[in-house]
């Protein structure tokens, strides 16, 4: 017979299909490949990797297996996908560099800190380690759902138990089609600590949670440098980024000698490409303090950094490396999981805790239940067979007399459909070992545990008593020891310390000249006459700044970014120097607005088109990339107008309606960046003045204009935001 269908083509638009398939591709990836499930902290690939290993029972009191028998059944059963990418699922799962509590223990070559690669799967065995067998804990119990397998043969948890909070102590990471997950590792004692306290008052805010957790803590140790303000929006917000930097010490030598020792280097960091970047950046005299760097690791990290010279700080030292090398990296922290129903969110630290808080709420209810049904069950068979025990003759004889045996000992004892099977069930043997008292004694202790489970069924509140006793068991088998005490120290800030120490640049005045065509360069000396200095044609001075080689020139743009170059990078000469979009990313739209030199207590006033500014310190303009550090936020089509020094106490500003304002610095907020506050009221028109002055001195316009008392100025003072009062001749001009 012919299929109807058969060879029927159907025409669909391109884009309609493109998008039905694409969803679908999106939607597996999220869901099945990338993203945690925040009850279990883990993905499919790594929960059928456990769990496999729980069906071959390599719990940790048992024998190692092949990692090749391993990789087999979970292929072969639940992960439909290629050996080698299982395989190294299950490698890093073992090792103590990658993940805080190695769920797997392996035996063999599974891999170094220095990036090499575990050995072939038929060479090494691992089992589970006590951290994954407490996370199985209740899976025969009912404690979660299960589901078919890939291809319906078998049935596979949809989520583990979780007694082990994985999701926050070991993190995760992955990439998925449109979002991603960045989860770092955290102490384990710590979370249980916090989990307690959250189940104790569950109104506590992300702050009082940070009483317990102090940060990450990472299996490779380090330093996390961060105020406890930038750590807490982070947790509230479940996004952020946390700078990690090595530990090091300073060993001294004979005769006044020294040497630095990095012990502990950042997360993730492969310890050989670590050496391979400071070797590089030596050559390329980057590096211009350090001498040499020495591997002398063992089972510990331990590096040596020689300095060139004796009479160096080591602070100094290690902050040149810190700033170009990856003893310091940004850990991105995104806490992107799936819910317990499957949607993907990004939540904070309380939203995690109490996530996992509730699953295990739902998992005590589960397995509570199924032991009370166990229960009941054992309990009616006890009855039988007490009300059958002093009758045993009867018993026997009418299994051996009666046609329908069953029906008979149901009628005779009274017995339910289950009492009397399993008395029939009963071996021979069994009869002389049935004894009344033992039977009596098996259902009081029965009984009195069906009552204590029944009361915890009912009360919400006893509940969670069970589960703080759950987690303060916890915290005294996996927080106490050497696997539970905190690796990563939690830093404030450092200081900042000098560049130009830093950079070993010699210092000498210098002047910088900008042209208006965007030529940059530097003269030595100050006071230099500009009228002397020759251009291209067409072009002509516009910025100068006088400084010191050591100093970092700001260059605000219309763009309302801060681009920096340092002047010891500048070309010196005679010559017409070099553009300046070839040293930053500016585009050809946007002007340069000012140039400065970045002081160390500066600060400017930056103001947009529509009247809004902020105040900004010079710290917070330093930036080190070429495409800039947007200070100034601008709405669409919107630019930059002005970067004035904010050296004094007095705001004056004039806008196109012929409006003239002055007001208090004071009313303006500073700020590391923003949208900034409306300086002064307008409609359609744009500030075509803004000065900053101080009210003892007075005003002064332009180089040569007249200075305005500020007592004389006092009909044209008032709040921020106001309009101010028509324009005075002397500004128009």
């Amino acid at each position: 017979m012919v299929d109807e269908n058969s060879g029927l083509v159907k025409e669909t638009p391109l884009v309609e299909a493109l998008t039905q398939r694409y969803l679908a591709y999106a939607l597996s990836t999220i869901m099945s490949r990338s993203l945690p499930d925040v009850r279990d902290g883990l993905k499919p690939v790594h929960r059928r990797l456990i769990y496999a290993m729980q069906q071959l029972k390599l719990d940790p009191k048992s024998g190692f297996k092949k990692c090749a028998r391993i990789v087999g059944d979970v292929i072969g059963k639940y992960h439909p996908h290629g050996d080698a990418a299982v395989y190294e699922a299950l490698v890093r799962l073992a090792q103590n560099f990658a993940v805080r509590y190695p769920l797997v223990e392996g035996q063999g070559n599974f891999g170094s800190i220095d990036g090499d690669n575990a050995a072939a799967m038929r060479y090494t065995e691992s089992r589970m380690s006590a951290i994954a067998q407490a996370l199985l804990e209740g899976i025969d119990e009912n404690a979660v759902d299960f589901r078919d397998t890939y291809d319906g043969e078998d049935h596979e948890p949809v989520v583990l138990p979780g007694a082990f909070p994985n999701l926050l102590a070991n993190g995760a990471s992955g990439i998925a089609v449109g979002m991603a997950t960045n989860i770092p590792p955290h102490n384990a004692g710590e979370i249980y600590a916090a989990a307690t306290y959250l189940i104790k008052k569950p109104n506590a805010s992300t702050e009082d949670l940070l009483q317990f957790i102090q940060g990450p803590d990472f299996p490779t140790g380090g330093e996390i440098v961060e105020d406890h303000e930038t750590i807490l929006k982070t947790y509230e917000t479940g996004r952020g980024s946390l700078r990690v930097r090595a530990r090091w010490q300073v060993e001294q030598g004979r005769f006044g000698t020294w040497q630095i020792i990095v012990t502990e280097i950042p997360y993730q960091v492969q310890k050989s490409r670590l050496i391979e970047q400071i070797a590089s950046l030596m050559e390329q005299k980057k590096l211009t303090l350090l001498a040499d760097i020495r591997d002398e690791s063992t089972d510990d990290v331990r590096l040596v950094l020689e300095p060139k010279s004796r009479g160096i700080e080591p602070e100094v030292l290690m902050e040149s490396l810190f700033r170009v090398t990856n003893l310091e990296t940004r850990f991105a922290l995104n806490m992107n999981v799936l819910d317990a129903k499957g949607v993907p969110n990004i939540m904070g630290l309380k939203s995690i805790i109490k996530a996992w808080l509730d699953h295990r709420h739902e998992v005590l209810i589960r397995r509570s239940q199924h032991r009370l049904n166990a229960l009941e069950r054992r309990l009616e068979i006890l009855q039988g067979l007490l009300a059958v025990y002093l009758n045993l003759d009867e018993v026997i004889r009418i299994i051996r007399e009666e046609d329908e045996v069953k029906i008979v000992l149901m009628n005779t004892f009274h017995l339910t459909d289950l009492q009397a099977e399993s008395i029939l069930n009963m071996r021979l043997r069994s009869l002389r070992r049935l004894e009344e008292e033992a039977i009596r004694n098996e259902y009081k202790s029965l009984q009195e545990e069906q009552n204590d489970l029944l009361a915890l069924l009912d009360n919400e509140t006893l509940r969670w008593k069970k589960i703080t006793q759950e987690l303060n068991q916890g915290k005294k088998i996996f927080g106490n020891g050497p696997l539970g005490e905190r690796r990563t120290i939690i830093s404030s800030s450092p200081d900042p310390i000098d560049v130009s120490v830093i950079e070993a640049v010699e210092k000498e005045p210098l002047t910088v000249i900008l042209s208006q065509k965007g030529w940059i360069k530097a003269l030595k000396g100050h006071g230099i006459d500009l009228a002397s200095q020759k251009f291209k044609e067409g072009d002509a001075l516009q910025w100068t700044v006088e400084c010191q080689s050591t100093d970092r020139i700001c260059l605000f743009g219309s763009d309302g970014k801060s681009y920096n170059v340092k002047v010891s990078d500048l070309p010196r000469g005679r010559g017409d120097g070099q553009p300046i979009r070839l040293l930053v990313d500016l585009s050809n739209d946007d002007t340069i607005l000012a140039m400065f030199a970045l002081t160390d207590h500066g600060q400017h006033l930056l103001v947009s088109e529509s009247s809004k500014g902020i105040l900004v310190l010079d710290v917070n303009l330093v930036t080190e990339r070429k495409a800039g550090k947007q200070i100034l936020t601008l709405k669409d089509n919107e630019k930059a107008l002005f970067c004035v020094p904010a050296n004094g106490d007095q705001v004056a500003i004039a806008n196109s309606e012929g409006r003239f304002l002055i007001f208090a610095l004071t009313q303006i907020p500073e700020m590391k960046k923003g949208l900034g506050v409306i300086l002064q009221k307008t409609t359609k028109g744009k500030p075509v003045l803004v000065k900053v002055f101080s009210s003892e001195e007075g005003l002064t316009l332009k180089e040569k204009s007249r200075l305005k008392d500020f007592k004389d100025l006092q009909e044209y003072v008032g709040n921020r935001a106001s309009a101010g009062r028509k324009s005075p001749n002397w500004v128009r001009s």
